[in-house]
Protein backbone atom coordinates (compact mmCIF):
# COMPACT_ATOMS: atom_id res chain seq x y z
CA UNK A 1 0.00 0.00 0.00
CA UNK A 2 2.34 2.73 -1.25
CA UNK A 3 -0.05 4.97 -1.53
CA UNK A 4 -0.71 4.43 2.41
CA UNK A 5 2.75 5.44 3.25
CA UNK A 6 2.67 8.51 1.38
CA UNK A 7 -0.58 10.40 3.22
CA UNK A 8 0.34 13.20 4.87
CA UNK A 9 -2.50 13.75 7.75
CA UNK A 10 -4.24 17.51 6.48
CA UNK A 11 -4.86 19.25 9.93
CA UNK A 12 -8.53 19.74 10.39
CA UNK A 13 -10.79 21.51 9.23
CA UNK A 14 -10.24 20.97 5.70
CA UNK A 15 -13.67 20.71 3.98
CA UNK A 16 -16.01 22.15 6.90
CA UNK A 17 -16.19 25.77 8.40
CA UNK A 18 -13.79 26.25 11.07
CA UNK A 19 -15.75 26.89 14.42
CA UNK A 20 -16.64 25.50 17.83
CA UNK A 21 -14.78 24.15 20.39
CA UNK A 22 -13.78 20.62 18.64
CA UNK A 23 -12.08 22.72 15.83
CA UNK A 24 -9.37 20.82 14.48
CA UNK A 25 -11.05 16.78 15.36
CA UNK A 26 -11.73 14.66 12.93
CA UNK A 27 -13.86 11.74 12.99
CA UNK A 28 -14.66 8.49 10.93
CA UNK A 29 -18.02 7.44 11.09
CA UNK A 30 -18.78 3.80 9.61
CA UNK A 31 -21.89 3.40 12.04
CA UNK A 32 -25.61 2.77 10.89
CA UNK A 33 -28.71 3.97 11.88
CA UNK A 34 -29.76 5.20 15.28
CA UNK A 35 -26.62 5.21 18.22
CA UNK A 36 -23.45 6.07 15.86
CA UNK A 37 -25.07 8.61 13.40
CA UNK A 38 -25.82 10.41 16.74
CA UNK A 39 -22.73 10.24 18.29
CA UNK A 40 -20.68 11.55 15.29
CA UNK A 41 -23.40 14.29 14.56
CA UNK A 42 -23.31 15.82 18.12
CA UNK A 43 -19.56 16.19 17.76
CA UNK A 44 -19.92 17.99 14.05
CA UNK A 45 -22.29 20.32 15.98
CA UNK A 46 -19.47 21.88 18.27
CA UNK A 47 -16.95 21.79 15.33
CA UNK A 48 -15.33 18.16 14.77
CA UNK A 49 -15.26 17.00 10.70
CA UNK A 50 -17.06 13.81 10.30
CA UNK A 51 -16.26 12.01 7.46
CA UNK A 52 -19.28 8.99 7.59
CA UNK A 53 -18.82 6.25 4.73
CA UNK A 54 -21.60 4.79 3.27
CA UNK A 55 -22.12 1.79 1.11
CA UNK A 56 -22.50 3.11 -2.66
CA UNK A 57 -26.01 3.58 -4.55
CA UNK A 58 -27.82 2.31 -1.37
CA UNK A 59 -26.51 4.03 1.76
CA UNK A 60 -27.30 4.18 5.26
CA UNK A 61 -30.33 2.47 5.99
CA UNK A 62 -31.20 6.00 7.63
CA UNK A 63 -31.71 6.90 4.13
CA UNK A 64 -34.65 4.73 3.44
CA UNK A 65 -37.24 5.25 6.35
CA UNK A 66 -40.01 7.25 6.27
CA UNK A 67 -41.03 10.22 5.99
CA UNK A 68 -39.92 10.47 2.80
CA UNK A 69 -39.06 14.44 1.76
CA UNK A 70 -40.72 13.67 -1.65
CA UNK A 71 -44.22 13.18 -1.78
CA UNK A 72 -43.65 9.79 0.03
CA UNK A 73 -41.46 8.51 -2.50
CA UNK A 74 -39.04 6.12 -1.08
CA UNK A 75 -35.60 7.28 -2.93
CA UNK A 76 -31.94 7.26 -1.49
CA UNK A 77 -31.18 10.40 0.90
CA UNK A 78 -34.98 11.42 0.97
CA UNK A 79 -35.87 10.82 4.25
CA UNK A 80 -36.37 13.16 6.87
CA UNK A 81 -34.90 10.69 9.50
CA UNK A 82 -31.47 11.39 7.43
CA UNK A 83 -31.59 14.61 7.74
CA UNK A 84 -31.85 15.24 11.21
CA UNK A 85 -29.41 12.49 12.47
CA UNK A 86 -26.90 13.29 9.30
CA UNK A 87 -26.69 17.19 8.97
CA UNK A 88 -22.95 18.62 8.59
CA UNK A 89 -21.43 15.42 8.26
CA UNK A 90 -19.54 14.66 4.72
CA UNK A 91 -20.31 11.56 3.14
CA UNK A 92 -18.37 9.24 1.02
CA UNK A 93 -19.45 6.41 -0.71
CA UNK A 94 -17.08 3.33 -0.39
CA UNK A 95 -17.20 -0.63 -1.21
CA UNK A 96 -15.65 -2.00 2.09
CA UNK A 97 -16.25 -5.64 -0.05
CA UNK A 98 -13.70 -4.45 -2.71
CA UNK A 99 -9.92 -5.19 -1.43
CA UNK A 100 -8.81 -1.97 -3.18
CA UNK A 101 -11.33 -0.06 -1.29
CA UNK A 102 -9.01 -1.23 2.07
CA UNK A 103 -6.59 1.28 1.14
CA UNK A 104 -8.86 4.27 0.98
CA UNK A 105 -10.44 3.27 4.51
CA UNK A 106 -6.68 2.96 6.19
CA UNK A 107 -5.98 6.09 4.48
CA UNK A 108 -9.33 7.72 6.49
CA UNK A 109 -8.12 6.11 9.35
CA UNK A 110 -4.65 8.03 9.34
CA UNK A 111 -6.06 11.50 9.16
CA UNK A 112 -8.74 10.47 11.75
CA UNK A 113 -8.80 10.89 15.60
CA UNK A 114 -11.42 9.09 16.31
CA UNK A 115 -13.55 6.10 14.45
CA UNK A 116 -17.07 5.26 15.68
CA UNK A 117 -17.66 1.55 14.48
CA UNK A 118 -20.59 -0.62 14.64
CA UNK A 119 -20.42 -2.86 11.97
CA UNK A 120 -18.86 -6.31 12.93
CA UNK A 121 -18.74 -7.44 9.39
CA UNK A 122 -15.45 -5.33 9.20
CA UNK A 123 -13.49 -7.48 11.03
CA UNK A 124 -14.51 -10.44 8.20
CA UNK A 125 -12.57 -8.23 5.37
CA UNK A 126 -9.47 -7.98 7.27
CA UNK A 127 -10.22 -5.08 9.07
CA UNK A 128 -8.78 -5.29 12.83
CA UNK A 129 -8.07 -3.06 15.75
CA UNK A 130 -4.45 -3.71 15.66
CA UNK A 131 -4.34 -2.80 12.32
CA UNK A 132 -5.89 0.44 12.51
CA UNK A 133 -4.06 1.28 15.58
CA UNK A 134 -0.63 0.52 13.79
CA UNK A 135 -2.10 2.84 11.01
CA UNK A 136 -2.57 5.47 13.31
CA UNK A 137 -1.00 5.17 17.14
CA UNK A 138 -3.22 8.24 18.27
CA UNK A 139 -6.41 6.44 17.11
CA UNK A 140 -9.43 5.97 19.48
CA UNK A 141 -11.49 3.56 18.39
CA UNK A 142 -15.21 3.44 19.30
CA UNK A 143 -17.20 0.11 19.07
CA UNK A 144 -20.69 0.05 19.92
CA UNK A 145 -22.79 -3.63 20.07
CA UNK A 146 -25.89 -4.86 21.70
CA UNK A 147 -23.98 -6.81 24.34
CA UNK A 148 -19.95 -6.20 23.94
CA UNK A 149 -16.85 -7.46 22.61
CA UNK A 150 -15.49 -10.54 24.00
CA UNK A 151 -12.11 -9.16 24.30
CA UNK A 152 -13.30 -6.76 27.00
CA UNK A 153 -15.20 -10.06 29.14
CA UNK A 154 -18.58 -11.69 28.30
CA UNK A 155 -20.24 -14.96 27.10
CA UNK A 156 -18.86 -14.77 23.62
CA UNK A 157 -21.67 -16.54 22.48
CA UNK A 158 -24.03 -13.79 23.86
CA UNK A 159 -21.48 -11.01 22.66
CA UNK A 160 -21.88 -12.12 18.99
CA UNK A 161 -26.24 -11.57 18.97
CA UNK A 162 -27.60 -9.07 17.18
CA UNK A 163 -29.43 -6.06 18.83
CA UNK A 164 -32.03 -3.18 18.28
CA UNK A 165 -32.76 -0.34 20.40
CA UNK A 166 -35.77 -2.85 21.83
CA UNK A 167 -33.35 -5.52 22.67
CA UNK A 168 -31.18 -3.36 24.32
CA UNK A 169 -33.88 -2.14 26.64
CA UNK A 170 -35.16 -5.87 27.34
CA UNK A 171 -31.35 -7.09 28.41
CA UNK A 172 -30.79 -4.09 30.59
CA UNK A 173 -33.71 -4.87 33.16
CA UNK A 174 -34.80 -1.14 31.79
CA UNK A 175 -37.81 -2.31 30.27
CA UNK A 176 -39.15 -3.68 33.15
CA UNK A 177 -39.88 -1.29 34.72
CA UNK A 178 -41.44 0.42 32.00
CA UNK A 179 -45.14 0.67 31.98
CA UNK A 180 -47.90 -0.65 34.30
CA UNK A 181 -47.84 -3.68 36.10
CA UNK A 182 -48.33 -7.02 35.65
CA UNK A 183 -50.18 -8.65 33.72
CA UNK A 184 -49.86 -5.57 31.42
CA UNK A 185 -47.11 -5.83 29.01
CA UNK A 186 -44.11 -3.67 29.63
CA UNK A 187 -44.04 -0.63 27.55
CA UNK A 188 -40.67 0.35 25.27
CA UNK A 189 -39.34 3.81 25.90
CA UNK A 190 -39.33 6.23 22.63
CA UNK A 191 -37.84 6.51 20.22
CA UNK A 192 -34.94 4.48 20.43
CA UNK A 193 -34.10 5.46 23.79
CA UNK A 194 -31.68 2.90 24.24
CA UNK A 195 -30.19 4.03 20.58
CA UNK A 196 -29.49 7.39 21.75
CA UNK A 197 -28.26 6.41 25.64
CA UNK A 198 -25.95 4.29 23.61
CA UNK A 199 -24.50 7.19 21.63
CA UNK A 200 -24.27 9.78 24.14
CA UNK A 201 -22.25 6.73 26.32
CA UNK A 202 -19.77 6.70 23.01
CA UNK A 203 -19.29 10.66 22.28
CA UNK A 204 -18.22 10.47 26.44
CA UNK A 205 -16.14 7.45 25.74
CA UNK A 206 -14.49 9.35 22.25
CA UNK A 207 -13.87 12.43 24.13
CA UNK A 208 -12.34 10.50 27.56
CA UNK A 209 -10.22 8.77 24.94
CA UNK A 210 -8.66 11.88 22.88
CA UNK A 211 -8.06 13.51 25.67
CA UNK A 212 -5.63 10.93 26.87
CA UNK A 213 -4.46 10.59 23.33
CA UNK A 214 -3.39 14.06 22.90
CA UNK A 215 -1.62 13.95 26.13
CA UNK A 216 -0.04 10.97 25.81
CA UNK A 217 0.47 10.45 22.22
CA UNK A 218 -1.31 6.74 22.68
CA UNK A 219 -5.20 5.93 21.20
CA UNK A 220 -7.26 3.04 22.44
CA UNK A 221 -10.08 1.00 22.00
CA UNK A 222 -13.25 1.71 23.65
CA UNK A 223 -16.44 -0.92 23.89
CA UNK A 224 -20.27 0.59 24.89
CA UNK A 225 -22.75 -2.09 25.12
CA UNK A 226 -26.08 -0.99 24.78
CA UNK A 227 -27.68 -3.16 27.51
CA UNK A 228 -24.81 -1.35 29.55
CA UNK A 229 -25.63 2.02 28.60
CA UNK A 230 -28.94 1.77 29.56
CA UNK A 231 -28.06 -0.58 32.65
CA UNK A 232 -25.80 2.63 34.09
CA UNK A 233 -28.79 4.52 34.22
CA UNK A 234 -29.97 2.07 36.62
CA UNK A 235 -27.88 1.62 39.06
CA UNK A 236 -30.22 2.65 42.25
CA UNK A 237 -32.27 -0.19 40.74
CA UNK A 238 -29.25 -2.79 41.39
CA UNK A 239 -28.10 -1.27 44.60
CA UNK A 240 -31.30 -2.02 45.71
CA UNK A 241 -31.69 -5.40 45.20
CA UNK A 242 -28.56 -6.51 45.44
CA UNK A 243 -27.79 -5.06 49.32
CA UNK A 244 -31.87 -4.97 50.45
CA UNK A 245 -32.99 -7.90 48.31
CA UNK A 246 -36.38 -5.23 46.57
CA UNK A 247 -36.71 -6.34 43.38
CA UNK A 248 -38.73 -3.34 41.95
CA UNK A 249 -41.47 -3.61 39.56
CA UNK A 250 -43.45 -1.55 36.83
CA UNK A 251 -45.55 0.80 38.60
CA UNK A 252 -46.69 2.99 35.94
CA UNK A 253 -46.80 6.80 36.20
CA UNK A 254 -47.12 6.83 39.43
CA UNK A 255 -44.28 6.73 42.05
CA UNK A 256 -45.75 4.56 45.15
CA UNK A 257 -43.11 6.15 47.67
CA UNK A 258 -44.35 10.08 47.64
CA UNK A 259 -46.59 11.84 46.08
CA UNK A 260 -47.71 13.72 43.83
CA UNK A 261 -45.73 12.63 41.47
CA UNK A 262 -47.69 11.58 38.05
CA UNK A 263 -49.21 12.35 34.90
CA UNK A 264 -53.00 14.07 35.46
CA UNK A 265 -55.75 14.13 32.86
CA UNK A 266 -57.08 17.80 32.90
CA UNK A 267 -60.83 18.68 32.12
CA UNK A 268 -60.17 19.89 28.33
CA UNK A 269 -58.48 16.15 28.29
CA UNK A 270 -55.15 17.08 27.77
CA UNK A 271 -52.50 15.82 30.02
CA UNK A 272 -50.01 17.44 32.56
CA UNK A 273 -47.15 16.24 34.12
CA UNK A 274 -46.94 17.33 38.18
CA UNK A 275 -44.59 16.65 40.81
CA UNK A 276 -43.91 18.05 44.35
CA UNK A 277 -41.47 16.21 46.38
CA UNK A 278 -40.00 17.40 49.72
CA UNK A 279 -41.48 18.68 53.13
CA UNK A 280 -41.34 22.61 51.06
CA UNK A 281 -42.72 22.30 47.70
CA UNK A 282 -45.26 19.48 48.89
CA UNK A 283 -46.98 22.23 51.26
CA UNK A 284 -46.67 25.04 48.45
CA UNK A 285 -48.84 22.28 46.70
CA UNK A 286 -51.18 21.28 49.35
CA UNK A 287 -51.55 25.41 49.80
CA UNK A 288 -52.42 25.74 45.48
CA UNK A 289 -54.84 23.38 45.52
CA UNK A 290 -56.80 24.99 48.58
CA UNK A 291 -56.41 21.61 51.57
CA UNK A 292 -55.13 22.23 55.35
CA UNK A 293 -51.05 21.33 55.08
CA UNK A 294 -51.70 21.18 58.99
CA UNK A 295 -54.15 17.99 58.12
CA UNK A 296 -52.33 16.50 54.52
CA UNK A 297 -49.08 16.69 56.10
CA UNK A 298 -46.20 15.05 54.16
CA UNK A 299 -45.32 12.88 56.69
CA UNK A 300 -48.57 11.35 57.12
CA UNK A 301 -49.51 11.29 53.85
CA UNK A 302 -46.92 11.53 51.21
CA UNK A 303 -43.78 10.97 52.30
CA UNK A 304 -43.04 7.11 52.29
CA UNK A 305 -45.14 4.12 50.27
CA UNK A 306 -47.30 3.53 53.79
CA UNK A 307 -47.67 7.46 54.01
CA UNK A 308 -49.20 7.15 50.69
CA UNK A 309 -51.26 3.73 50.40
CA UNK A 310 -53.01 5.45 53.69
CA UNK A 311 -56.48 6.44 54.06
CA UNK A 312 -55.58 10.28 54.19
CA UNK A 313 -53.04 9.30 51.39
CA UNK A 314 -55.43 7.66 49.30
CA UNK A 315 -57.93 10.82 49.79
CA UNK A 316 -55.13 13.30 49.03
CA UNK A 317 -54.27 11.61 45.82
CA UNK A 318 -58.41 11.30 44.81
CA UNK A 319 -58.54 15.43 45.55
CA UNK A 320 -55.15 15.66 43.77
CA UNK A 321 -57.29 14.56 40.94
CA UNK A 322 -60.63 16.22 41.12
CA UNK A 323 -58.91 19.25 41.56
CA UNK A 324 -57.07 18.81 38.43
CA UNK A 325 -60.01 17.24 36.43
CA UNK A 326 -61.92 20.35 36.73
CA UNK A 327 -59.45 22.65 34.56
CA UNK A 328 -57.74 22.74 31.73
CA UNK A 329 -54.45 21.43 31.60
CA UNK A 330 -53.34 25.35 30.95
CA UNK A 331 -54.83 26.57 33.86
CA UNK A 332 -53.12 24.14 36.12
CA UNK A 333 -49.24 24.47 34.99
CA UNK A 334 -50.35 28.49 35.12
CA UNK A 335 -51.63 28.38 38.75
CA UNK A 336 -48.39 25.73 39.93
CA UNK A 337 -46.54 27.66 38.13
CA UNK A 338 -47.28 30.53 40.64
CA UNK A 339 -46.93 28.33 43.43
CA UNK A 340 -44.07 27.31 42.67
CA UNK A 341 -44.60 23.78 42.45
CA UNK A 342 -42.84 22.29 39.41
CA UNK A 343 -45.68 21.03 36.85
CA UNK A 344 -45.86 20.99 32.64
CA UNK A 345 -48.15 20.22 29.97
CA UNK A 346 -47.57 16.86 28.34
CA UNK A 347 -46.08 18.89 24.48
CA UNK A 348 -46.36 17.22 21.51
CA UNK A 349 -44.05 18.58 18.31
CA UNK A 350 -47.12 21.05 17.71
CA UNK A 351 -46.84 22.76 21.20
CA UNK A 352 -43.32 22.50 21.59
CA UNK A 353 -42.86 24.80 17.98
CA UNK A 354 -45.64 27.08 18.93
CA UNK A 355 -44.43 27.14 22.34
CA UNK A 356 -42.62 31.08 23.56
CA UNK A 357 -40.32 29.74 25.61
CA UNK A 358 -39.02 27.10 23.23
CA UNK A 359 -39.10 30.13 21.02
CA UNK A 360 -37.34 32.17 23.38
CA UNK A 361 -34.59 29.73 23.25
CA UNK A 362 -34.04 29.56 19.71
CA UNK A 363 -34.68 25.91 20.07
CA UNK A 364 -35.44 25.93 16.41
CA UNK A 365 -33.31 26.67 13.77
CA UNK A 366 -33.33 27.02 9.62
CA UNK A 367 -30.85 25.08 7.08
CA UNK A 368 -30.09 24.52 3.76
CA UNK A 369 -30.81 20.65 3.10
CA UNK A 370 -28.61 19.37 0.82
CA UNK A 371 -30.71 16.42 -0.96
CA UNK A 372 -33.89 19.26 -1.39
CA UNK A 373 -31.29 22.42 -1.73
CA UNK A 374 -33.69 24.58 0.39
CA UNK A 375 -33.99 25.61 3.68
CA UNK A 376 -35.53 23.24 6.35
CA UNK A 377 -36.30 23.37 9.60
CA UNK A 378 -35.13 21.68 12.65
CA UNK A 379 -34.05 21.29 16.29
CA UNK A 380 -31.26 23.12 17.28
CA UNK A 381 -28.27 22.22 19.46
CA UNK A 382 -27.60 21.07 22.84
CA UNK A 383 -26.27 22.05 24.88
CA UNK A 384 -25.48 25.84 24.41
CA UNK A 385 -22.20 27.37 25.16
CA UNK A 386 -21.04 30.80 25.93
CA UNK A 387 -17.80 31.12 24.17
CA UNK A 388 -17.69 28.49 21.80
CA UNK A 389 -20.82 27.64 20.94
CA UNK A 390 -22.01 25.16 18.19
CA UNK A 391 -23.27 25.47 14.48
CA UNK A 392 -25.42 24.16 11.96
CA UNK A 393 -23.76 24.69 8.61
CA UNK A 394 -25.65 22.64 6.04
CA UNK A 395 -28.31 19.58 6.26
CA UNK A 396 -27.49 16.03 5.53
CA UNK A 397 -25.78 15.67 2.04
CA UNK A 398 -26.66 13.42 -0.68
CA UNK A 399 -25.15 10.26 -0.58
CA UNK A 400 -22.09 10.68 -2.13
CA UNK A 401 -21.91 14.39 -2.32
CA UNK A 402 -17.96 14.78 -0.34
CA UNK A 403 -16.70 11.63 -2.24
CA UNK A 404 -14.40 13.56 -4.60
CA UNK A 405 -13.15 16.57 -2.31
CA UNK A 406 -12.59 13.86 0.14
CA UNK A 407 -10.35 11.47 -1.57
CA UNK A 408 -8.60 14.58 -3.54
CA UNK A 409 -8.06 16.69 -1.01
CA UNK A 410 -7.83 14.67 2.30
CA UNK A 411 -6.30 11.71 0.57
CA UNK A 412 -4.51 13.02 -2.95
CA UNK A 413 -6.79 11.10 -5.45
CA UNK A 414 -5.83 12.76 -8.85
CA UNK A 415 -9.50 13.20 -11.03
CA UNK A 416 -8.86 10.31 -13.08
CA UNK A 417 -7.65 8.12 -10.07
CA UNK A 418 -11.00 8.67 -8.76
CA UNK A 419 -13.22 7.87 -12.35
CA UNK A 420 -11.12 4.49 -12.41
CA UNK A 421 -12.06 3.72 -8.93
CA UNK A 422 -15.78 4.63 -9.98
CA UNK A 423 -15.67 2.55 -13.01
CA UNK A 424 -14.61 -0.23 -10.56
CA UNK A 425 -17.33 0.36 -8.72
CA UNK A 426 -15.41 0.79 -5.53
CA UNK A 427 -16.68 4.55 -4.95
Amino acid sequence: MKRLSEIKRIPAPALIPPFGPLKGMRVLSTGSLVGMPHAANMLADFGAEVIHVERPRVGDTYRRLAPFVRNGEKSVGASWIQDARNRLSLTLELDMKIPEAKEIFLGLIKISDLWFENLVWLEKLGISDEMCLEVNPKLVIVHVSGFGRPQFGGVPEVCDRGSYDMIGQAASGWLSLMGEPDPRPPLLARPWTNDYISGMCAVFGALIGYLHAQKTGRGQVIDVSQYEANARLLSDTFVSYLEAGILRQRTGNRTPAFQPYDIYRARDGRWVALGAFGPSVYERFIKAIGLDPGYFTWKECASSMEAVASPKGRELDRLTREWIGKRTAREVEEHMAKHRVPCSLVLNAKDAFEHPHWQARENFITYEDQTLKKSVRAFGIVPKLSRTPGRVWRGAPALGQDTEAILSRLLGYTGEEIEALRQKGIV
